[in-house]
Formats: structure tokens, C-alpha cells, sequence
């Protein structure tokens, strides 16, 4: 490509695209300062929440006579979720992926290292000898570097054991650590980038609905062929992949605990207080990611679904070629100047009443009177009867959340119907809805998928019941019970 195509490239990205528009906004320093201010703690915030901390910190810029604005917090919110800087589903807002690169933009500005040559280095060198490793079709060449591998591992053991302990240097454990901040900061940018595809399929479903005139079986089709599409793209795999490691036990306590260990390390002083806190709490955070992409997946689908069902694909197509016809007229009107108040005869095709039978034509009668002739007037009473205290809630759930907790310690991340396997349930179906108040109490993650759980009922009865996979960890947990809204 010359220099002239590329120009005209950059001109149109300078143009398009919203993360080179979001750093040349005029008011690029005060948008970026809010977001990241305003997400510091949590993923979502409440629009209401963020208008007020907006109107304060517009008042306080014009006080200083930093940020002369006429322009209220709720028309910048509407600007910037129109743009696609911020995002609003259920009254609550959330970065996007254009926010999210931005700032970590502006962040790599801030904190860019100086000597991370030889780390860079040796994550390459290691991601490609064991990329080698993988897709090498040569049994000899895989065992090869197996070997050596092997032999490095051997060499390290043997030396511990004689007492050889290498330690790295203070300059290449601080660059270390800090590599290991860097990658783990992009993590949530998978499950953005994941959310965007997400919503733009939904988009361009409903428009190819709404031009096209296709069946709703063949609409749905159309529906399965772009979820597999997306499973496929890099943001589906890599949201995917986490995925399989969160289901994964023995890996994810382990990689926790790794993280827990590496902060209590001297070297994790070179990090920032922000930093250490993100370390410690990133599977946690990354449980909530997923969490939010299951949410978003579950809500487009549904709407999809009710979308195809309404025919309301076919009514916008029926009004947008009505639309275009009266273009087309009033174009025809506008050459051949027509006064403005000339009295004209449209005919639109709107269709018509269709009546099949009689019966449509006669109007619902309401419902009949309930029939009270044998019912009973009893008396109120100050003492619970032996009835109603056998429908009591009996299980306590607070306990029974201390219990869960104490397990996950012990045992690492879990699913509901393990947890009922390590503690049989003893109340049946109350006891089993106390363990997905649990779940659902502190954000446990949802897979998009159901798991059994067996247990006998207060008659003694088997009962199985099919109920949604959370994953629970300890670390979801707040530091007391009682913050707990059960």
C-alpha cells in the first residue's frame, strides 16, 4: 500500500473509529478522569450514581474554572453512551471496549517500563518453544523439546536439593511482577471486546430481519450459524478458555493462591497499592466478568427470541417500505412543484381486517364470581397452629453460608451440587433454594448450563432437580457473614 492509501486509512480511522475520537474529544481529559474515577471499586453503577457524581464534579470544574461547561451531567451520559464510550442496561452503566482501551492508553503512557526487554524476551521464547511443542507433527521434534524441558526441570531440582539456590535479582524480580500486573490488566478487555460482538450481532440479526423478508425458521438459523461465528472469534475464544480454567478446580485455587503468595513477597512493593488490590482480587473480578457476559448473552437471546415470535421483524419492514414510498412520492411532488397546499389522495397498502369465523367478532365476557358458598369464617389466633409452623422457613441460612464458606476453603472453587454432595441436603427443597441464595448473594458465576441434585423430600420421596451451574468461591465471599444480603 503507498503513502496515499495509507493516509486515506488513518483519515477515515481519524474519522470512524471511537477510540481515536474518544482521545481527540475536546473534553477528552475530564470524560477519561470521570470513568476511571467512577469505576475505581465497582464494574456497573447505577445511572443515578453517576449523574450525581457527575453534576458535582461539573460544579467543582466550573468553582476552579477548569471546565466552563453550560452542558448538564445528564445530556454528557446520553452523548457518551450514543457514542459508545459508556454502556446503560438496567439503569446501571459499564465501560465499553472503547473505554477500556483508552485508558489503558493513557495508562501505558503513565507507567510505561523502561526495562522489560529481557522479559519480553523470554515470554516469546517460551510461548513459542511450547507452541512448537503443540502443533509439530513430528513425534521426534515434540519429544525433543519435551526432553529438554525435562532436563531443565531435573537440573533445578537437583540443585535445591544440594542446597544451590538461585534467587533473581532485585532489578529482575521487579520487572517481573510488574510484567505479570501488565498482562493481567488486559484480562477484562476479552470480556468487553466479547459483550461489543455480542450486542453488534443482535444488531445486524434485527436489521437483516427488518430488510430482508426471510422465513423465521431461516432468521433463525441465521441466529445459530453467528453464535457459532462468534464462539469462533478471538475475543469468543479467549472468553471461552476462561471459561474452561474457571471449571477447572485444582487450576484456578492454584493460580488464587500462587497470586496470594506472590503479594506477600518483598517484590510487591514495587507495585502501587491499586495495583497489589487488583492482583488480589482478580479472579474475583474476572468471576464478575464472566458473570456480566452470561447476563448479556441471556438477555439478547431472550429478546431475539421474543422478537421472531411477535413478527415484529415483519411489521418494521411493512412500515419502513411505507416510508420509503412516501419518499419516493414527495420526491415525484417536489419536481413537478406542487404548491405545499395542495389537497392530494394517498393510496398506501396497509392491508386489511381479516375475520375467519364469528366467534372473533364477539367480545371477551368477564370472569365469573368465585363461588364462597363453602368457605369457612374462622377466628384469628395468637398462637402459630402446628400447620403453619411446619411451612416455616427452618433452614438457616446464615449458618448454612458460614459452612459453604469454610468448604470452599477447604476444598477450592465448587458448583451447588457439589457442595450438596460434600453436605447432604437434610431439608430438601428449602435448603437447596438456601444454597442459590447463597450463589446468587455473592455474585457466584453462571454457566449457561444446569446440574443435578438428588435428595429426598419431608415425605421421604426422591427428588431430582435440575438447577443452574454457579461456581462459588471463597474468595466471593465479603470479610464477615453479615455483609451478606441473604
Amino acid at each position: 500500500m503507498n503513502i496515499q492509501g495509507l493516509q486515506a486509512k488513518y483519515r477515515r480511522l481519524y474519522n470512524e473509529n471511537p477510540v481515536w475520537r474518544l482521545l481527540r474529544a475536546e473534553n477528552a481529559p475530564y470524560i477519561l478522569a470521570f470513568i476511571t474515577e467512577l469505576f475505581e471499586e465497582n464494574a456497573e453503577v447505577s445511572y443515578g450514581n453517576a449523574k450525581n457524581i457527575l453534576e458535582e464534579f461539573i460544579k467543582y470544574s466550573r468553582e476552579m474554572g477548569i471546565w466552563q461547561t453550560d452542558t448538564n451531567a445528564s445530556q454528557y451520559l446520553h452523548h457518551w453512551i450514543t457514542a459508545g464510550w459508556l454502556r446503560e442496561m438496567d439503569g446501571k452503566l459499564s465501560k465499553t471496549d472503547v473505554s477500556e482501551t483508552v485508558l489503558r492508553f493513557c495508562k501505558g503512557l503513565d507507567e510505561r517500563l523502561t526495562h522489560t526487554t529481557a522479559s519480553h524476551l523470554r515470554i516469546v521464547q517460551d510461548a513459542v518453544r511450547d507452541f512448537v511443542a503443540k502443533v509439530s507433527e513430528n513425534p521426534e521434534e515434540r519429544i525433543q523439546i519435551l526432553e529438554q524441558k525435562k532436563l531443565e526441570i531435573e537440573k533445578e531440582i537437583v540443585d535445591l536439593r544440594t542446597g544451590v539456590i538461585t534467587q533473581l535479582g532485585e532489578a529482575e524480580q521487579r520487572e517481573r511482577i510488574r510484567e505479570i500486573y501488565q498482562l493481567a490488566s488486559i484480562l477484562t478487555s476479552d470480556f468487553r471486546w466479547v459483550e461489543d460482538e455480542i450486542r453488534q450481532l443482535d444488531k445486524a440479526l434485527r436489521l437483516e430481519m427488518i430488510e430482508g423478508s426471510r422465513s423465521r425458521g431461516a432468521m433463525i438459523l441465521s441466529l445459530i450459524e453467528k453464535e457459532h461465528l462468534l464462539a469462533q472469534s478471538d475475543a469468543g475464544s479467549a472468553f471461552d478458555g476462561f471459561c474452561q480454567l474457571l471449571q477447572d478446580q485444582d487450576r484456578s485455587t492454584e493460580f488464587r493462591e500462587q497470586l496470594r503468595t506472590i503479594l506477600k513477597y518483598p517484590v510487591a512493593s514495587h507495585l502501587s497499592d491499586s495495583q497489589r488490590k487488583y492482583l488480589g482480587q482478580l479472579m474475583r473480578e474476572l468471576g464478575k466478568e464472566s458473570e456480566r457476559v452470561f447476563h448479556v448473552r441471556r438477555r439478547i437471546e431472550e429478546g431475539l427470541r421474543a422478537y421472531i415470535e411477535s413478527g415484529a421483524g415483519s411489521e418494521n419492514r411493512t412500515i419502513d417500505q411505507l416510508l420509503t414510498q412516501l419518499e419516493k412520492q414527495a420526491v415525484v411532488l417536489l419536481e413537478q412543484n406542487i404548491e405545499l397546499k395542495t389537497e392530494l389522495t394517498a393510496v398506501l397498502n396497509t392491508g386489511s381486517v381479516v375475520v375467519n369465523s364469528p366467534e372473533m367478532l364477539l367480545l371477551k365476557s368477564p370472569h365469573e364470581h368465585m363461588d364462597t358458598r363453602g368457605v369457612q369464617l374462622q377466628q384469628n389466633r395468637k398462637e402459630p397452629s402446628d400447620q403453619m409452623l411446619h411451612y416455616l422457613e427452618s433452614v438457616q441460612v446464615r449458618e448454612l453460608a458460614e459452612q459453604v464458606y469454610k468448604t470452599l476453603q477447604e476444598k477450592g472453587v465448587m458448583s451447588v451440587a457439589h457442595l450438596t454432595r460434600e453436605h447432604p441436603l437434610q431439608s430438601g427443597l428449602e435448603e437447596l433454594v438456601a444454597y442459590l441464595r447463597i450463589a446468587k448473594a455473592i455474585k457466584a458465576t453462571q454457566l449457561p448450563k444446569t446440574e443435578q441434585v438428588y435428595f429426598q423430600d419431608k415425605s421421604g420421596a426422591y427428588v431430582q432437580a435440575n438447577i443452574p451451574t454457579y461456581y462459588l468461591s471463597a474468595a466471593l465471599f465479603p470479610d464477615t457473614i453479615d455483609e451478606l444480603v441473604l
